[in-house]
């Protein structure tokens, strides 16, 4: 396994949208390598989520693990997502990417998801998700359809460098 280059705000391949993976090709050593690597370089840079485009793959694939909130999520690998949003009003909250280090911002999602897709193994897989897991499977589709989580912003008024995240909106109760 190797930890791939994640490509930076700027870079076209994030604002490409990406193309569905067949399943024949889903099977083959180097779509299985690719995902195998899509997680530890999660895992290295500890998101909780990535996107074929922000490794430099254009195709509809992410991986995503979210061990707490009100809706854990165990690693999944989510080829060719559709979502369908459910719940409203949409909440705002705090989102980051590693293709945007070091930056935090309040964005807007609809806090449940039903998502339909296929495993690494090319089966289909559906899921309802909630807060946390619902948020993290909006964001990283987006980034299949080339949208960064600042696109989402309704205002900049909350974007802010992670130190100062830390230090004046961490201890933020909402």
């Amino acid at each position: 396994m190797s930890i791939l280059n994640v490509a930076r705000m700027g870079n076209p391949v994030l604002r490409e949208k990406a193309r569905p993976v067949e399943r024949a090709e889903l099977l083959t050593p180097v779509i299985q390598k690719l995902i195998d690597d899509m997680i530890q370089t999660m895992v290295e840079y500890q998101g909780i989520g990535l996107a074929g485009p922000q490794v430099h793959e254009q195709r509809r694939i992410f991986v995503a693990g979210v061990e707490d909130g009100e809706d854990p999520m165990p690693l999944i690998v989510v080829v060719n997502p559709v979502l369908t949003l459910l719940g409203s009003p949409t909440v705002e909250d705090w989102e980051g990417c590693l293709s945007i280090p070091d930056l935090r911002g309040r964005v807007p999602r609809v806090p449940e998801v039903e998502l339909r897709a296929l495993d690494r193994y090319g089966e289909p897989m559906q899921r309802t998700a909630h807060g946390l897991a619902a948020r993290v499977i909006q964001h990283e589709t987006d980034h299949l359809n080339g949208v960064l989580f600042l696109d989402r912003m309704q205002s900049f008024d909350s974007l802010t460098h992670l130190n100062e995240f830390s230090r004046f909106w961490n201890t933020e109760k909402d």
